[in-house]
């Protein structure tokens, strides 16, 4: 029956036939492959959660180790655990940071200490109190650093406030001057007791 159907067939019709089957399985195929490669992508994002995730719950591992390898002597168990945590985490893309003397960079560091130096033009980190880890291009921790630089007015006039690592509350204090509550203000009222 096909070969009847075939053979009264115009070779034109056939053609444009061939032609429309073909397109249709170019186009199938082209979603497949877009398929497949959205799959691989996904996969491939939720491994880098999973690892992650992983590492950050690793990090106060690390953080044991070097206190240990910064308080007791060197054992050939603790270079041997220490080198193996860092080889095996260093292959999954783990990778610490942070030096002294670096420049502070608030997208990696958190200041915990200011120390004021009038004589820099700059926050430097001067002291590493916690190391920050990455894992590639993605931040895991930040760096706990104590900073050297000018004081916080100096640092206002060269708008860089983002990089004050003192709290809220005092560049709040320091902006907006002494209060100004009155004795009526709820922040200043006595309490009532609520006893009758």
């Amino acid at each position: 029956m096909v070969k009847g159907w075939l053979q009264n067939t115009d070779p034109t019709q056939l053609q444009q036939l061939l032609e429309e089957r073909t397109a249709d399985l170019q186009r199938v195929k082209a979603e497949y492959d877009n398929y497949r490669k959205r799959v691989h992508r996904d996969r491939m994002a939720v491994r880098g959660i999973a690892v992650a995730n992983v590492l950050r719950a690793l990090l106060p591992v690390l953080d044991a180790v070097d206190r240990t390898c910064a308080h007791e002597p060197m054992t050939p168990g603790l270079k041997d655990i220490t080198d193996t945590c860092r080889t095996q985490l260093g292959s999954l893309g783990l990778e610490a940071f942070g030096r002294e003397g670096d420049p502070f960079d608030p997208a990696c560091h958190e200041a915990v200490v200011h120390h004021i130096s009038p004589d820099t033009d700059r926050l430097i980190c001067t002291e590493i109190l916690r190391r920050g880890y990455r894992l590639r291009d993605q931040l895991l921790r930040p760096v706990h650093v104590e900073v050297t630089g000018p004081p916080p007015l100096a640092r206002n006039q060269l708008g860089h406030d983002r990089q004050e690592p003192h709290d809220d509350a005092e560049a709040h204090t320091e902006r907006a001057g002494p209060s100004t509550a009155t004795p009526h203000s709820p922040l200043t009222a006595p309490r009532r007791s609520l006893r009758k």
